[in-house]
């Protein structure tokens, strides 16, 4: 079968590692169980959470907030070229606070010294 299906929508946590919003698909997904992402203004709780074509989407990136609004659902992570496809951005990235506390969500590990 050569044709390929239009999807209408697609996980949240998949779409930000397709278009490269989040290094690796377990952060993306740790950053929705965080409630560190919002779709359309509602913050997002659960990795499964459908994004379609148009919606607006909020995350954190280092010290930067990015808002952009999905223009495709992709099929794989691409590259880097192919992944901004994906998106536009809607607004300038913004600065997280400077008074919020940042911690990183993936910790080293220091038992394996």
């Amino acid at each position: 079968m050569t044709a390929s299906v239009e999807r209408d929508k697609a996980r949240i946590d998949q779409w930000l590692w397709f278009a490269r919003l989040a290094k690796t698909r377990s952060l993306a997904g740790k950053l929705c169980a965080a409630s560190a992402v919002s779709i359309n203004g509602t913050a997002v709780v659960k990795a499964n959470q459908a994004v379609r074509v148009g919606d607006i989407i909020a995350v954190p990136q280092g010290g930067w907030r990015r808002t952009v609004r999905v223009l495709a659902l992709g099929i794989r992570r691409g590259p880097a070229v192919e992944a901004r496809l994906l998106y536009e951005e809607t607004a300038e990235p913004a600065r997280l606070a400077e008074n919020a506390i940042w911690e990183p969500l993936l910790e080293p590990d220091v038992s394996r010294e």
